[in-house]
């Protein structure tokens, strides 16, 4: 059905209507059909490495410990006392029915595991099965070559079967191989699961919101191709070790472009749908414009996310140095494919791409009834602003009371997986019979000469229940330790599991001991100690990164809005929205999850991409009231440019809020907190902040909000003040 309707929304009569212009030459059209075929042998030819980045990923926690902390330290001495390089398997044998081990079930358990000796996959030969005190339980070590990978879980499954010979038994593995295998498993089939569950996602929502069929597939295709060139440009950094890269950097960068892709495009198209809906426009000058008023708040939009991942470089911890690269690159390559693809796709498809919906002068966003939503909202803060901030901030403050209550402290090893992990119940096992340490004890490297002091400094402390210098096997050393360039292992079996805050308690103590143990120049890692340390560095972390990430984006809108009044108003609530959600998740983790804490590095990646995004939005909104205000004073400006990027902003936040919460399909306690935090948090700024709180103090300020900028002395005419 055609239309008569006006800019306005006025009826127009049929005579009065703008002739069609004449058809554009069809040179104009090299250009868009260039950037198309270009960005076509892009997807065709980079696409497949959206697949292949595990090639090129590692899921070693060794590789991401702080780069400075004693434990790395420890990690990196440890290395010569190894008669080789292994990962070692814990193999628990516990009497069926929970009674007592049968007499001989030491030997017999110590025959199983002895007969694996000389298997490609052993790094060694495993050691003897010991018994637990209570008599109900044995334990083993089996070191397993590092590099086995997929073959990993095979090689487990051996020991299992050669475990299973002790009859009146039941076997359980644990250990770091075990973990690394059922952290494999997690990761197995990321590519294809997650980057299926998004864009399947997002493409129903653009289709139920837009009630388009060509649009939601050009946006969708260009967000892929854009997928395909940031993972092509990670893979070759990563394969020459410029950048590392695991399995949560590999999906928050499927998301990230994914999400980042969708929010860039549709403002774009948004933009040019009105365009289009102008009296004598064609869809050349109509992308032409779109693009001159849409490229600076996407281009800024974009340069606070990629800056402010950039400024993980500062961190520490090297997940987070990991990330901050990766990051950057795959929103350079979704704004990219924003303004050149997207804008090629469009012109050539032009009025057909919004079938069957018809270009309006009222962007792409839902259809007139959403409009008449943002029309009334828009109302609302124009007619009491003042009521409408007091109360929004009302709200924020109080669920940001709560965000003290979210801790970092690390995720205990039994909630590391969402669903039920083979090697958490293990560990558990392990620890109901053996000290909580054992399988993790706290490795000391310290001189040789100073050797019987440190063991017997390390005894003496609280929570230490034994310390003994160790072979190159990781066996007790009998007679004189072994040493290397002067320096001896010992390991400290500590009363708690190694992920306890008791064992995190004691670590300090036994540092301070040994520390204090003269010439002995002693260093204290292991497990406990690399979270104790991670725990530590992330909090240095945020102290630094937080202030650079929020002085990036105060210059960068200070640049796009030339102003510095609202720049500082909008950076402050961005950071209310960012405490709000930390106060919403405290109490759903704990109290609806179950989960106990956090891992030390959700806190800084919540900030990093909720005040990163949540200031994209503000950015689509605050550009356009700009303009707005420009040709219609401060006032009429907040009330024109609300009800104009309404629909089209909060559809962009459901669907980069979709987009995240997809990362909750990888059973992993870590990607989890951060699918929710974000996920929440983009529609909380979405919804209530870029929504009610920022355009009702802007309003509320008036001209003011501008300062010193020309709209700060430009004066509206006379309307009724705020209420």
């Amino acid at each position: 059905m055609s239309s008569n309707l006006s800019p306005s929304g006025a009826q127009m009569p049929r005579s009065s209507r703008p002739p069609r212009t004449a058809p554009a030459p069809r040179t104009r059209l090299l250009l868009p059909l260039a950037l198309l075929a270009v960005w076509l042998v892009v997807g065709g030819a980079l696409g497949p490495f959206a697949g292949r980045l595990g090639e090129v990923a590692t899921n070693d926690q060794a590789a991401f410990l702080p780069r400075s902390a004693e434990s790395t330290r420890v990690l990196e001495e440890q290395k010569a006392f190894r008669s080789s390089e292994a990962v070692p398997a814990i193999v628990v044998w516990t009497a069926d029915g929970g009674g007592t081990l049968e007499p001989g079930a030491a030997g017999r358990a110590t025959r199983a595991v002895a007969a694996l000796a000389g298997r490609p996959e052993l790094a060694g030969p495993p050691s003897a099965a010991l018994p637990a005190e209570d008599g109900r339980a044995l334990r083993a070590v089996v070191p397993l070559r590092p590099a086995l990978d997929d073959a990993l879980p095979d090689a487990l499954d051996e020991i299992r079967r050669a475990a299973g010979a002790v009859p009146g038994t039941t076997v359980w593995l644990a250990g770091p191989a075990a973990t690394q295998a059922d952290l494999s498993g997690a990761f197995s089939g990321i590519d294809g699961l997650l980057l299926g569950v998004a864009l399947v996602t997002v493409l129903l929502i653009l289709l139920v919101v837009y009630r388009s069929v060509l649009l939601p597939l050009l946006i969708m295709l260009g967000a892929v191709f854009a997928l395909g060139l940031a993972c092509a440009l990670v893979y070759v950094l990563a394969d020459a070790d410029l950048v590392r890269v695991d399995g949560q950097v590999q999906g928050i960068l499927s998301i990230l472009v994914i999400g980042a892709a969708t929010d860039y495009a549709l403002l774009l198209a948004a933009r040019y749908r009105e365009e289009l809906a102008a009296p004598g426009a064609d869809r050349f000058s109509a992308m032409r414009r779109a693009l001159r008023r849409s490229v600076e708040p996407i281009v800024a939009s974009a340069a606070t996310v990629a800056l402010a991942l950039v400024a993980l470089l500062v961190s520490d911890l090297s997940n987070n140095r990991a990330l901050g690269p990766v990051g950057a690159i795959g929103i350079v390559c979704a704004v990219l494919g924003a303004l050149t693809f997207l804008p090629a796709a469009l012109v050539l498809t032009g009025r057909a791409a919004y079938w069957p919906a018809r270009p309006s002068p009222h962007g792409a966003g839902p259809a007139k009834g959403g409009r008449a939503v943002w029309e009334r909202v828009a109302a609302l803060v124009d007619r009491a602003p003042r009521r409408v901030w007091a109360f929004t901030l009302a709200g924020l403050l109080a669920c940001a009371a709560f965000a003290p209550a979210l801790s970092s402290r690390g995720v205990p090893f039994d909630e590391i997986f969402v669903n039920d992990a083979p090697s958490v119940a293990a560990q558990e096992t392990l620890g109901r019979h053996f000290p909580g340490g054992a399988g993790s004890p706290a490795v000391i490297i310290a001189d040789a000469d100073a050797a019987p002091r440190v063991v017997a400094a390390a005894e003496d402390v609280p929570g230490v229940v034994s310390a003994f210098p160790v072979d190159a096997a990781g066996r007790p050393a009998r007679g004189t330790p072994p040493a290397v360039d002067g320096r001896v292992r010992i390991d400290a079996t500590l009363a708690d599991a190694a992920d306890s805050d008791a064992a995190r308690e004691t670590l300090p103590r036994l540092r301070t001991a040994v520390h204090a143990v003269p010439g002995a120049d002693a260093l204290v890692g292991g497990t406990t100690a690399q979270r104790y340390d991670t725990q530590h560095t992330a909090a240095r972390d945020r102290a630094v990164i937080v202030p650079v990430v929020l002085a990036v984006i105060l210059v960068i809108l200070v640049a796009l809005l030339r102003s510095l009044v609202l720049p500082v108003l909008l950076v402050a609530t961005v950071a209310l929205n960012f405490a709000a959600t930390l106060g919403v998740s405290a109490l759903v983790f704990e109290h609806l999850l179950g989960f106990t804490g956090t891992d030390a590095s959700v806190p800084l990646y919540g900030f990093v991409f909720l005040v990163a995004l949540g200031v994209d939005y503000n950015i689509f909104l605050m550009s356009r009231v700009r303009e707005e205000s420009l040709r219609h004073g401060a006032a009429e400006g907040v009330r024109i440019g609300l009800t104009a990027t309404g629909g089209v902003i909060t559809s962009a936040g459901v669907v980069l809020a979709a987009t995240f919460a997809a990362l909750g399909v990888i059973p992993l306690a870590f990607l989890v907190q951060i699918a929710f935090i974000v996920a929440f948090g983009v529609l909380l700024d979405t919804l209530v902040v870029r929504s009610l709180l920022v355009p009702a103090l802007v309003r509320d300020l008036g001209p003011v909000a501008w300062w010193p900028g020309a709209l700060s002395r430009r004066r509206a005419p006379d309307r009724p003040g705020p209420a």
